[in-house]
């Protein structure tokens, strides 16, 4: 059977969904590989690479499986061989009419974003994978964009004192966003509403901000909070982000509108010259004032709105996901044959829709149809 590997059609995109060692692999494992001409040039993996991973490049690759980084384009989804399956960062909440033009093509549907966060997953956890580049990408941009230094500086001129650096959200964006920070000289704060992200941002090198406000969940996740927990949270905030010089904004919910953590009368409250970086800006931003991909100045703050920031470290990028890629797909099939396991809870999970039926609930509802759930089957005895 083979697998389909496909140029990312996203504006600025550099990542790649397989790396010419992950072709290797699947090659090693009896799948003939696909790769479409120029799909991996951007994180600078050459054609002439892959074709020495065992692959053909070819100008309209078509797969048993087709993987991508981002979701297909209506246009592309249309152009998707019927019956196969198809993996990528999909948002089925976000693109209904590419996920009804898979499923009218009796399409297997699988999206990153639905993977399970359980500890068996976590190989296979693209979302983490690619946090943790964004998270460092925010800390250098913040680096970047702030006119004066991070860390402190006792010199002839005079001493400079180390940059205040407020980082909202302890995930794994957030993590590597506080280290990175921490390593450039900052002295930094973090916040987040899960009580169990002190122990995690301190052992980063973080001081934490207890505000009083807590939303902790099953499993360690946060969920979402009251608007009266809104109101107070945010309260309790202003000081904080007013005494920060760099605020890196790091809350993203997969296939839903990032949450606003920085309103406008907290962006007012800041020193002239601080900046916000929002690593959730392509979820509509965690700042109110956030634009993706834009510079937004106001009352002499700047609002960094990050779009797609795992594409700007392509090669890193592409190398984490195609592994986690590999991890994943090898529970959907092996030795050159698609056999996936149904009664694997992470198979289940990440599966938006099969056989023509949507079996992910959110994803249904959305699309106005049936919800059919993939059910267990009980092994009979040896």
């Amino acid at each position: 059977m083979k697998i389909a590997l496909y140029k990312e059609s996203r504006q600025g995109e550099t990542r790649v969904a397989l790396t010419p060692d992950t072709v290797k692999v699947f090659v090693a494992d009896g799948w003939e590989v696909q790769v479409q001409k120029g799909a991996g040039s951007l994180a600078h993996f050459v054609d002439e690479a892959y074709v020495a991973a065992g692959a053909t490049v070819v100008d309209a690759p078509s797969g048993d499986v087709n993987v991508r980084v981002n979701g297909p384009t209506l246009a592309e989804a249309q152009a998707l061989p019927e019956g196969s399956l198809h993996l990528s960062f999909l948002s089925p909440l976000l693109n209904q009419d590419v996920v009804r033009a898979l499923n009218d093509r009796k399409i297997t549907i699988l999206s990153f974003d639905l993977l399970p966060r359980i500890s068996r997953a976590q190989y296979m956890d693209a979302l983490s994978s690619q946090a943790t580049v964004s998270g460092y990408r925010a800390a250098l941009a913040g680096a970047e964009y702030f006119d004066r230094f991070f860390p402190l500086l006792t010199t002839a001129a005079g001493t400079i004192r180390p940059a205040k650096v407020l980082v909202m959200g302890v995930g794994v964006a957030g993590l590597q966003a506080i280290a990175t920070a921490k390593r450039l000289g900052a002295k930094v704060r973090a916040y987040d509403v899960r009580s169990a992200a002190k122990e995690e941002a301190e052992s980063a090198g973080a001081v934490f901000v207890q505000l009083g406000v807590t939303a902790d969940a099953a499993g360690g996740y946060a969920r979402e909070l009251t608007d009266a927990e809104k109101a107070e949270q945010q309260a309790a905030l202003v000081n904080e982000v007013a005494n920060a010089d760099v605020v890196i904004t790091t809350a993203a919910v997969p296939g839903r509108k990032a949450p606003i953590l920085v309103t406008k009368a907290m962006v007012e409250a800041m020193g002239e010259g601080s900046i916000i970086i929002d690593m959730a800006a392509d979820g509509g931003g965690n700042c109110e004032l956030t634009k993706a991909g834009e510079t937004v100045v106001h009352g002499g703050v700047r609002v960094i709105g990050l779009s797609n920031p795992p594409a700007e470290m392509g090669a890193s990028a592409s190398f984490m996901y195609a592994n986690n890629v590999v991890k994943l797909l090898g529970l959907f099939g092996a030795k050159g044959t698609l056999n996936p396991d149904w009664n694997d809870e992470v198979v289940i999970g990440v599966t938006v829709a099969r056989n023509g039926q949507v079996n992910h609930a959110p994803t249904a509802e959305a699309l106005g149809v049936a919800h059919v759930a993939i059910t267990p089957q009980p092994k009979e005895n040896a």
